[in-house]
């Protein structure tokens, strides 16, 4: 098995406007004046505007996010300005142009050599030479990059630039997702005008190979200044990217974008977007019915606003699309608990929950109840029939909580255990909508079985902190969410390694503190393999003995809306892309 040196740590989430303007000097042709024809009148062409309502409005519109969160809310404006060099649409990477191919085997843009390092005394890999030596396998990635490529300002985008960037993540705080492809870069280099190579360290064979690219920042505006005075410059706000749209205006809860003159691709049928950012979701829907909008993305709509739009859309007033998100809801149980370290126990509590309930009150029915943790799409989602399922059925949650000997002995309606009634404490997150009915919910559930459930919600600073009780694991039952990437990953939930302590500086996200020695090597061999096949059947045994175990029950995918006029068409809304991202084939009618 292969010693996976380095920690890329899946963070949750679940977490002064400046204005100024971009002059883009276009040459203006010499015009041609005849006295020989005769004067005519000219054709009035109407712009082509789209007018976009959103929720949140982003701190910065740089292509590097903070955390997954700020990803998912950002992301959709992101790409119009710097489209990312690959696209996860329904959890499958495909390429956007921005490079000339995906790096792959069989293309030789993927290659792996055969290295000596030392290991220190712990097995890990020193920089100091030790009397231990050992080969492993070093991972090598090459980008070409599409020499089309113009930023908005007509200057070619170059590998140098994506170099940059490179070299910037160095030096400044770029996000998680920077920082995770720091740790496991040992050099990222430029081949020539418009190739780069990211060389990962020794023995990192992370399936996250392929996305080790670094999104371009313009060099030649950025590299005479302080890098510690970037981030709190005009340019995080205002961007010159090399998408199809560059800003004209960010200012008073308006973002404006005009057509790139230099973009390279297809060009999207709107010569301006106006984005309005409002801060209730009510808002964006009384101005798409107003006319004042013609699209509304609205992340996890509650079930009011929810049933609201399904009736507007059944009037025809709307056209409404939701789907399955990214962001799944769990309920973790302590397994240092010693009334949770009992199989029969957690099973109990997965029987008792009606989690279908939850999909169809909540979330209209429009999402899914998960069986595991690799989401429905994604690589390694395991054939249902090859893993252990929890339907509802109180009647054996509480033949399970009998057969563990938990009984009500005076009748109080509360089972007991060694000698007392059984309080079982439920920490979420404070003013979270969602996860207070959810929380309520899953309290009456195991209260019909005997389980008294106390709930307790915790702003989330506070139970994300690292001495909060999640990493220092002093809860009983949490639910919380984790947001899925293109790739399940998993190491860092489900590793023996992954186990928040000391050893680790608090920082691994096995929260349950589960560690099965051969569930640990089926994770460990799934997120070091090269082999997609062999990562697909690492996944599917180590999801096989994570839900006989359960120490984690998961619960659904949380749902995204969008709501549009009637007018519009072309859009689709997709579990892993963002809302903009096949903007090209809206078109607006009816005006």
């Amino acid at each position: 098995m292969k010693r996976f040196t380095t920690s890329l740590i899946a963070m949750f989430a679940l977490m002064v406007l400046v204005s100024c303007t971009i002059v883009i000097d276009v040459p203006t042709p010499t015009p041609f004046v005849s006295t020989a024809l005769p004067e005519s009148t000219p054709t009035v062409v109407r712009e082509q505007v789209l007018r976009i309502g959103m929720v949140n409005e982003p701190p910065d519109l740089l292509p590097y996010h903070s955390n997954p969160t700020d990803e998912r809310l950002t992301s959709a404006l992101t790409e119009l300005i710097f489209p990312s060099p690959m696209l996860a649409v329904d959890f499958k990477l495909q390429s956007t142009g921005v490079l000339i191919r995906l790096p792959d085997f069989a293309n030789g843009d993927v290659m792996t050599t055969t290295v000596t390092v030392f290991r220190d005394a712990l097995g890990q890999i020193s920089e100091t030479p030790t009397e231990t030596t050992d080969n492993v396998t070093q991972v090598s990635v090459t980008f070409h990059w599409n020499p089309n490529l113009r930023w908005a300002d007509g200057t070619p985008v170059t590998a140098a630039d994506s170099v940059f960037a490179y070299e910037l993540a160095q030096q400044i705080d770029l996000g998680q997702a920077a920082n995770s492809r720091l740790a496991m870069t040992e050099r990222y280099e430029q081949i020539d005008e418009y190739t780069t190579r990211a060389v990962l360290r020794p023995d990192v064979t992370d399936p996250a190979y392929i996305t080790s690219f670094w999104t371009p920042l313009p060099r030649h505006l950025l590299a005479d200044l302080d890098a510690q005075q970037i981030g709190q410059s005009e340019f995080v706000r205002r961007p010159l990217g090399y998408g199809p749209y560059t800003i004209k205006s960010f200012e008073g809860g308006t973002l404006e974008l005009v057509r790139n003159p230099f973009y390279w691709g297809e060009a999207a049928p709107f010569d301006t977007i106006v984005i309005a950012f409002r801060s209730e979701p009510g808002q964006l829907v009384d101005l798409v019915r107003g006319g004042g909008l013609d699209l509304a993305f609205i992340e996890q709509p509650m079930p009011a606003l929810l049933d609201q739009l399904l009736a507007r859309a059944d009037q025809q007033e709307l056209q409404l699309s939701t789907s399955p998100n990214t962001i799944w809801e769990h309920l973790d149980f302590n397994l240092d608990v010693p009334l949770l370290q009992d199989i029969r126990v957690r099973r109990a509590i997965a029987h008792a929950i009606n989690r279908p309930a939850l999909v169809e009150q909540l979330l209209g029915g429009r999402s899914n109840v998960l069986e595991s943790w690799i989401l429905p799409g994604q690589l390694g989602e395991p054939p249902l029939d090859q893993i252990t399922r929890y339907a509802y059925n109180p009647d054996e949650a509480r033949r399970l909580l009998d057969e563990a000997g938990l009984f009500d002995t005076d009748g109080d309606s509360w089972r007991e255990y060694e000698g007392l009634p059984i309080v079982l404490s439920l920490v979420t997150t404070a003013n979270s909508p969602l996860r207070e009915a959810v929380a309520s919910q899953i309290a009456n559930d195991l209260a019909q079985v005997g389980l008294n459930i106390e709930v307790v919600p915790l702003p989330p600073g506070e139970l994300y902190s690292t001495e909060g009780p999640l990493y220092q694991r002093t809860f009983q039952l949490a639910l919380f969410g984790w947001i899925a990437g293109a790739h399940p990953r998993g190491w860092e939930l489900w590793s023996c390694s992954g186990v928040p302590g000391e050893a680790n500086n608090w920082t691994g996200n096995n929260f349950a503190g589960w560690c099965f020695f051969e569930a640990n090597e089926a994770i460990n061999t799934a997120t070091t393999a090269l082999d997609p096949n062999e990562q697909i059947a690492a996944y599917l045994r180590q999801q096989q003995l994570f839900t006989q175990e359960v120490p984690v029950l998961p619960l659904f995918q949380r749902i995204d809306a969008l709501i549009a006029r009637p007018g519009l068409s072309g859009w689709r809304l997709n579990p892993t892309a963002p809302f903009t991202w096949n903007i090209q084939e809206w078109r607006v009618t009816g005006e």
